[in-house]
């Protein structure tokens, strides 16, 4: 198997990249990686490191964050995020990783890799932590304004991807609403909520923001703008809770005492609210397994992506969802493709 990783992409690029590549080979078998850059950069960050599981190959061009992401995936062929998207389309890889530019990533995954057939719209979908266990919030940032057949594409997409990365035997679906009474929302919702009711996903209605982190579902489903601000408000929430605890337990003697009786716990819960624990976020709905990393992650975010990635790869999650868009047709219902 092997997985090919943008060496080029984010905030710490080359270093912590090539590190948390080296961390996941050292802790896996059965996959190598191919890293895609400057290979004096990774070279020197590989050090005296010789594995025959890691591969470097050159690339000459740089996708920055300034670049505008349509333009610089037609003119920069020889940057790591194309040359790693054309790999994803002549299946030479099993799966890309990149920290790099989310709007040349999305780009490339459409104009590259391309959608699976009968898929009308790919979406990223973040696995977040909740009071049960894991949610999905699809979709996270890749479509603003979207139409009632997305979001029964979108509860698809998570409902096959929860199944067989997470063992969920029936994935509870929820519409994000301003409530969650039938009639709620604009004309696109009030269809949406029509259309999923119809379908044999296992929908459970509309859900409120707040529904996610209590685990009353396994899939939310929404558009790119709500679902990009609810993952956003998440992780500074997250961070702003650890930091009230941090002060609050170091201000006293007693604070310091207290916090030896739970620190245990606190570790547990630091682990689960740590954005790197989870690693990146899968972009469903393309021809490939395609991965899409926080631009300021570290080699432990990279590592536990790659990870992800390999399980991605083994699993049938993505023969399935093409098997299953494949038999629809653009606002077909899902109990029309099994």
């Amino acid at each position: 198997m092997r997985i090919v990783v943008d060496a080029m992409g984010g905030d710490n690029a080359p270093e912590e990249i090539v590190k948390g590549c080296i961390d996941a080979i050292n802790e896996s078998q059965g996959f190598e990686i191919e890293l895609l850059g400057d290979r004096k950069k990774i070279e020197r960050c590989l050090g005296n490191l010789s594995n025959p599981r890691i591969i470097v190959t050159e690339t000459t061009d740089e996708i920055t964050n300034n670049d505008k992401p349509t333009e610089a995936i037609k003119k920069k062929q020889n940057s790591s995020l194309v040359v790693g998207m054309k790999k994803i389309k002549s299946q030479s890889a099993h799966a890309f990783i990149s920290a790099g530019s989310t709007g040349a990533l999305l780009a490339g995954s459409l104009l590259i890799a391309g959608r699976m057939k009968g898929v009308v719209r790919p979406a990223l979908a973040p696995v977040v932590p909740s009071k049960k266990g894991q949610t999905m919030i699809i979709d996270a940032g890749m479509n603003t304004t979207i139409k009632p057949v997305n979001y029964l594409q979108f509860g698809i997409m998570g409902t096959e991807y929860m199944k067989s990365m997470y063992g969920i035997e029936n994935p509870r679906v929820g519409l994000v609403n301003v409530g969650t009474e039938e009639g709620k929302g604009n004309e696109a919702l009030k269809t949406a909520f029509k259309t999923l009711s119809n379908s044999k996903l296992n929908f459970i209605g509309n859900i409120e923001g707040r529904d996610l982190t209590e685990g009353k579902v396994d899939v939310v489903v929404c558009d790119g703008f709500t679902g990009n601000a609810m993952l956003k408000v998440m992780e500074g929430t997250g961070n702003y809770f650890l930091d009230y605890l941090k002060k609050m337990y170091s201000k006293s003697f007693s604070g310091k005492l207290s916090y030896m009786l739970v620190k245990h716990e606190l570790k547990k819960l630091k682990k689960q609210l740590d954005p790197e624990e989870q690693g990146g976020t899968p972009i469903l709905g393309v021809n490939g397994i395609i991965y899409k990393c926080h631009g300021n992650s570290k080699a432990k975010a990279i590592k536990n992506t790659i990870l992800k990635a390999c399980s991605s790869a083994c699993a049938t999650v993505l023969e399935q969802m093409k098997n299953i868009f494949a038999c629809m047709e653009v606002g077909g219902l899902y109990d029309e493709a099994l």
